[in-house]
């Protein structure tokens, strides 16, 4: 069953949960598909099958949590914990990918934990190499808490706006208009993920 399908299935008390549980996860370390199921949730809104101000509200809250137990996590397994999560999720933690974050970490500091909240890669290390790095921890909370808001805010709002747009003017073609929403939002995303990537690489920030 596709993951919109799933969310469509299950009451929207469940959706909600299921929208922080997810990212919360992705966000402590574990590689989760936590963007497409937010997306998923802010088109289902649009749909009015949940309501957006709480999908935003339990994705923030997912991704500041998660993200807070992922600092203290690494704060605690340091770089023995990188060098096991290595071994069995490799594509993930490979020491090329945990050498690259790191080395967002050290060029760019707290920026990276806020922009990388918009990379696929940063957005799973964020918080555990935070805490490995020993960065300070009303540093780390700042740049969490408000790349969290603005991540997850700004991604609800833009494809709950834009599913509410293809539904306007595609009314009686409703699949159509789904699907319009769904490579807006995508294409949006991925537009969002190339200019933080840019920026982190050039220096931008």
């Amino acid at each position: 069953m596709h993951i919109e399908e799933w969310l469509q299935a299950i009451p929207a008390g469940w959706l909600y949960a299921a929208v922080a549980v997810v990212i919360g996860l992705e966000s402590l370390g574990i590689p989760l598909p936590g963007e497409i199921v937010l997306v998923s949730a802010a088109i289902l809104a649009a749909k009015g099958v949940a309501h957006p101000l709480w999908v935003g509200v339990c994705a923030s809250a997912g991704a500041i949590v998660g993200d807070s137990i992922g600092y203290t996590i690494g704060r605690k397994g340091g770089a023995p914990l990188f060098a096991r999560l290595a071994r069995r999720f490799p594509k993930h933690f490979g020491p090329s990918h945990v050498a690259k974050a790191e080395g967002y970490f050290h060029r760019f500091g707290v920026w990276a934990v806020f922009v990388g909240r918009f990379i696929a890669l940063l957005r799973i290390l964020a918080g555990p190499l935070a805490g490995a790095l020993r960065m300070p921890y009303w540093k780390f909370a700042a740049a969490n808490v408000l790349g969290g808001i603005v991540w997850a805010g700004g991604t609800t709002t833009v494809v709950f706006y834009l599913g509410l747009v293809a539904e306007k003017w595609l009314k009686g073609f409703s699949w159509v208009g789904l699907v319009v929403a769904v490579v807006i939002g995508i294409c949006t995303t991925l537009y969002l993920k190339r200019r933080a990537g840019l920026a982190l690489d050039e220096g931008d920030l």
